[in-house]
């Protein structure tokens, strides 16, 4: 059933989206097709060397599963602003024990319709959203802007 304006309440709760752990295959992936191959993403001696654990995942990448959750919910031809702050490095599963995923690689999102409004003759909402890993740390908070029907 399609979201209508007049359906929605101030209050109303996005449904949550999960993803799948987030591996270095996914990093090496999202390297390729965004051109950013900082080191801080593929390389563990370079991420180390300043001071990481290991790789981190591209803030970019989480962006996209937000952006993800958002179109699961509203369909993208209504998306009129998205927009986050990065709170949180994110960690690729060890692909040597999938047993010990550690859970920090899967990210929810979540979020929350904030405001209705009329505004250049659409009938819009503001939802504001959080992605989390399965820890509870935060790795972005923002939100975006749906003109609904």
């Amino acid at each position: 059933m399609a979201l209508v304006f007049d359906g929605i309440q101030i209050g109303d709760i996005m449904p949550p989206y999960t993803s799948a752990p987030i591996t270095r295959t996914h990093l090496v992936r999202y390297a390729g097709a965004s051109g950013d191959f900082n080191p801080l993403h593929h390389d563990e001696t370079f991420a180390k060397a300043v001071g990481l654990e290991t790789v981190i995942t591209h803030g970019m990448f989480i962006m996209g599963i937000a952006g993800q959750a958002i179109t699961s919910w509203i369909d993208n031809r209504w998306l009129r602003k998205f927009s986050v702050h990065f709170l949180s490095m994110t960690q690729p599963v060890d692909l040597n024990d999938y047993s010990n995923t550690k859970d920090r690689a899967t990210i929810t999102v979540t979020g929350k319709v904030v405001d209705k409004y009329e505004e250049n003759g659409e009938t819009r909402i503001r939802c504001e959203l959080t992605a989390r890993d399965a820890l509870g740390s935060r790795k972005l908070k923002g939100y975006f802007v749906a003109a609904l029907p």
